[in-house]
């Protein structure tokens, strides 16, 4: 039984069918949906930043601000498909946190976004959907969405 599933995102395209595919699978099971964007702490950490801006307009809000912009455009599509939501903005690294977030919150079903993109890409960036399949001990769907390079 699916009662609860996590769609990590990123706000990216390569979320966008992973997006539709979990509402669509919540609603058939009458499941609730985890919706999660980590801010990647290596993205704002190794960035030296501006002593002159302020922390509100720096890199680490302005990768938040991001962050509730693409929960809240998942949460206004699933609530018009019926389907209860759970939004979470997280610190981190992307794959650890979408595993222990996953764990802690008991979810039944991952579904993730990937970009379809070359194998020389994959090899030498690899992605965080990768790792979270490799990492979790739950069932993950990855739903990939074709980009043009």
């Amino acid at each position: 039984m699916i009662d609860r599933i996590l769609l990590p995102t990123d706000g990216e395209e390569g979320a966008t069918n992973a997006t539709q595919h979990a509402i669509e699978l919540a609603a058939e099971h009458d499941a609730v949906l985890y919706v999660l964007y980590v801010v990647d702490e290596t993205a704002y950490s190794a960035y030296p930043g501006d002593e002159y801006v302020h922390e509100d307009e720096g890199l680490e809000a302005a990768l938040e601000h991001v962050g509730r912009d693409a929960i809240d455009a998942v949460t206004e599509r699933a609530t018009a498909a019926g389907v209860e939501t759970q939004a979470d903005v997280q610190y981190g690294s992307p794959h650890d946190v979408i595993v222990d977030y996953a764990e802690e919150n008991d979810v039944d079903q991952i579904v993730m976004g990937s970009k379809q993109r070359s194998g020389e890409y994959r090899q030498l960036l690899g992605s965080v959907t990768d790792r979270v399949a490799r990492l979790a001990d739950r069932p993950v769907t990855i739903v990939k969405t074709a980009v043009e390079e």
